[in-house]
């Protein structure tokens, strides 16, 4: 792992203080070129995260707080007519930017959440008959209230499968909540952080991090993991192949972090929780929030070749 990465890492955990491994897993889904979804209560750091990395990173960032009132267009952009000359102007939207906050994702209708759909998987958007290229990198980490709260919407499984990964963050330990109680506002430190990298680096660090050797043993115990959930009756439905794809790409960014060039059974097993906890529900409670108990009892349950 390069300085740059490191100094990411350093200024990140200032802020988020006890949480060293989540901070890695979003690392590691930036490096895989994926996309965030972070699920926990509110005012546990999950806003305040996506700003640190986006800082750190030296990305252009936007946040999109989502209401039950908001429209497709006022993230994608809309045509104002110009009266002087006679045609309309295509106004972009806040979608138009490398990094994307889309705070509490899930209080605004699928009608409006759909509209990140396109953006998420081709990196652009199509606007009334017009389909615009977004910068790049391009990414989204969306934050989520858990859905028994008042005034949410699920996310569809279309939805929920174009996020490479899903984290929680969860109450900070004693002595980290110690720090945070007698330290200084979180906003005035992401305010303070200084870039340790540019986008074009982050986009040659993404490169790297697709040359990262994934050897034949390794992909029979990705294999083993998917055919294990299509095969139990443990289930509602198996893991997909682009969530195995996702499984290689998170196990390439955290190995990379890690600085190896080969990825190991236990880089897969690190992010195993992050890609399939979202993917998986259990045919005795389909309850969204038991995947991560899910992907723990598969990493038990599937032997490393």
């Amino acid at each position: 792992m390069g300085n740059s990465l490191h100094n990411v890492i350093t200024q990140a955990e200032q802020v988020i203080l006890g949480k060293p491994h989540q901070i890695r897993l979003a690392l590691a889904c930036l490096l895989a070129r994926g996309h965030l979804l972070i699920e926990d209560l509110p005012g546990v750091g999950k806003t305040t995260l996506a700003h640190a990395l986006a800082r750190s990173l030296g990305l252009q960032f936007q946040r999109i707080q989502f209401t039950s009132d908001m429209l497709p267009a006022d993230i994608l952009g809309v045509s104002v007519y110009q009266r002087e000359s006679g045609d309309f102007k295509f106004h972009p939207g806040p979608i138009f930017a490398q990094m994307i906050l889309a705070d509490e994702i899930n209080r605004a209708t699928p009608k409006t959440q759909s509209a990140l759909l396109e953006a998420m998987e081709e990196q652009q958007v199509t606007t009334e008959g017009i389909t615009r290229p977004l910068p790049s990198p391009f990414f989204v980490i969306a934050t989520q209230n858990p859905t028994y709260q008042i005034g949410t919407f699920p996310l569809p499984e279309s939805q929920l499968d174009r996020f490479l990964m899903r984290i929680q963050l969860g109450y900070p330990g004693e002595q980290a909540e110690r720090g945070l109680l007698a330290g200084v506002e979180r906003r005035e430190i992401v305010s303070r952080l200084i870039p340790q990298m540019e986008a074009a680096e982050l986009l040659a660090l993404q490169q790297q991090v697709k040359q990262v050797f994934v050897s034949p043993a390794l992909l029979d115990y990705a294999q083993a993991i998917l055919r294990h959930t299509r095969e139990s009756a443990r289930y509602v439905h198996g893991l997909s192949p682009r969530a195995g794809l996702s499984l290689l790409a998170a196990a390439r960014g955290w190995a990379f972090l890690d600085g190896r060039s080969a990825v190991i059974p236990e880089d897969v097993q690190a992010v195993l929780p992050g890609v399939a906890s979202h993917r998986l529900q259990s045919v005795q409670d389909v309850q969204i929030s038991d995947g991560d108990k899910l992907a723990r009892e598969l990493i038990e349950a599937v032997a490393i070749p």
